[in-house]
């Protein structure tokens, strides 16, 4: 051999392959082959001096600092008893209320009317039930029956006369 020198064996027990270009391990400053250079592979004992992960609190979503040594879930623990800013049941689940006078119910997910642009409850959603003045012109009731009995559940009369009063609405909103 010309170069006896050259290269390093890899310092995991059972490789020790000849590598031209091993690569230290900068926390145990032993010389690894690409195989066994990470610290899972080669089963570094001082990982955890370079392991630096922010655990996150699962309730309030906040990093919470752990100082070198600590347990990170012991820090957890701590914190959920003495800082943490959730508190359970403060969340408002129902929070869009019905713009109809005299309505105090609420809705978990916001219900516009397309004239107006108010926010109403399921029972005053359709224009005729909240009275709505804004839009082009109000719709009869029998529109608005027909437009609910196709919602509810298709027939052929019914469903002819609710695709007219559709194509009507989209002519008339194109218009605008």
């Amino acid at each position: 051999m010309e170069f006896p020198d050259l290269g390093r064996h890899c310092s995991e027990k059972t490789c020790k392959q000849l590598d031209f270009l091993p690569l230290k391990c900068d926390v145990c400053e032993r010389d690894f082959c690409k195989d066994h250079f990470t610290y899972a592979a080669h089963k570094c004992p001082f990982a955890y001096k370079k392991d630096v992960q922010v655990p996150v609190c699962p309730l309030c979503n906040s990093p919470i600092p752990v100082k070198k040594g600590e347990i990170p879930d012991v820090v957890v623990g701590e914190h959920i008893d003495r800082d943490c800013r959730y508190r359970p049941g403060k969340e408002k689940i129902f929070t869009y209320r019905c713009s109809k006078q005299g309505c105090k119910k609420k809705e978990m997910l916001p219900l516009a009317c397309e004239q107006c642009r108010s926010n109403f409850c399921i029972q005053h959603r359709h224009p005729l039930d909240h009275s709505c003045t804004r839009g082009s012109r109000a719709v009869s009731i029998a529109g608005c029956s027909a437009a609910r009995a196709s919602e509810a559940k298709p027939s052929g009369a019914l469903n002819s006369l609710s695709s007219w009063w559709l194509a009507w609405q989209l002519r008339s909103k194109v218009k605008r």
